[in-house]
């Protein structure tokens, strides 16, 4: 994917930021945008404060408006004024992105740190830079948790992520995540579409409607979530039964605070979560944000995250340094969700399709909604 300003362009700003850096003309207040909670705090604790503690002349602000990126950063490029300098997205997000010249080409082997073997940046990522434009942190999934406390006497638990639609067997009001992604897969796949013919179903005006219909059937028992902590706080205040959030979030509920949930695995849907450098930074602060992604992204920062969050770290040289719960002290390999025994039937995002696709399923998903 090439955005307009080619990557002999964003070569040429990488090279300005290295020696800009050398200089000691680098910007020293940088504003970040991510999504609150557990995860932004997991990246103060593994990335911000660290590096602040080397570079105490630096400010750092967060901003946790990443669920609404793309809308604001083409605002901000449309009045001349980008205020954001290190931005957190999903991976379809930093694909739109990237192609509407929004987010700067990186050259990961120039900016990123190799591995402690010598390995590239872009080897040691691998697959997982599905854009020019994008920095992979994690891998994470969106799956279900549910109240062990409001299982039925005799019933089985939930395990299946059909059970959703299952209101009988399984009473309560669900909380699904308040955008088409994810609940369009999951409708098909519980409307008899097989796996891997999901996308070619969606793909289609009609699968867009069975999925919507499919949706139908529990839109009544619905709460719609907007924010990552929305799905633990209705399940901790036992407004609902079962939701839809972030693996790293359930993980807080259940073994940080101890609240009655467990974690429905079925069908999560693995995802990409990684920064962008929005296009136009000025030099001075653009040579901040490299010297900040040498430091926050190397081997052992990125499995320093998974200390605070069970999310996987990004880079395969990380995944052997994966250790201990910073303050628990527990094991955290067996939490993530790409573990064999939570990862016996995951489905897989599409990062291209909602690339493509984003906009107009949104418009027809929130028009069904307003219904």
């Amino acid at each position: 994917m090439k955005l307009t300003t080619t990557l002999l362009t964003s070569t040429a700003l990488t090279v300005a930021a290295g020696v800009a850096a050398h200089a000691q003309e680098m910007a020293n207040d940088m504003t970040f945008v991510s999504w609150g909670g557990a995860y932004q705090a997991s990246q103060q604790n593994a990335y911000a404060e660290p590096y602040k503690e080397m570079h105490p002349e630096v400010s750092i602000v967060w901003d946790e408006s990443s669920n609404e990126a793309v809308a604001k950063l083409r605002a901000m490029n449309e009045a001349g004024n980008i205020t954001w300098d290190l931005v957190d997205v999903v991976a379809a997000d930093a694909m739109r992105l990237c192609d509407e010249g929004l987010a700067m080409e990186i050259d990961h082997d120039e900016v990123l740190a190799d591995a402690p073997d010598g390995t590239e940046a872009s080897d040691d990522f691998g697959d997982l830079i599905v854009s020019d434009c994008f920095i992979p942190q994690i891998v994470y999934s969106t799956t279900f948790g549910y109240r062990t406390d409001m299982v039925p006497e005799g019933v089985e638990a939930p395990n299946d992520i059909c059970d959703v639609w299952d209101t009988e067997t399984y009473p309560g009001k669900r909380s699904l995540e308040k955008r088409p992604i994810n609940n369009m897969e999951w409708a098909l796949l519980c409307d008899g579409v097989a796996k891997d013919e999901v996308y070619d179903v969606l793909a289609t005006d009609d699968g867009q409607q069975r999925a919507l219909d499919k949706l139908d059937e529990i839109k009544d028992d619905v709460i719609w979530w907007s924010a990552g902590a929305d799905t633990p706080q209705l399940l901790a205040d036992g407004e609902v039964f079962m939701g839809s959030t972030y693996n790293g979030r359930l993980f807080s509920a259940i073994v940080e605070q101890d609240q009655p949930i467990a974690m429905m695995w079925d069908a999560q849907v693995f995802d990409l979560d990684g920064w962008i450098v929005p296009a136009g930074l000025p030099e001075d602060r653009l040579a901040r944000v490299m010297d900040f992604l040498h430091f926050a992204t190397d081997t052992q920062r990125l499995a320093d995250q998974a200390a605070y969050i069970s999310y996987g770290p990004a880079r395969a040289s990380s995944a052997p340094m994966v250790g201990k719960h910073a303050e628990l002290g527990i094991d955290m390999a067996p939490h993530m969700p790409t573990d064999p025994n939570n990862a016996k039937n995951t489905f897989l995002y599409n990062y291209e399709f909602w690339a493509d696709y984003r906009d107009d399923i949104d418009a027809k998903f929130q028009a069904w909604l307003a219904q």
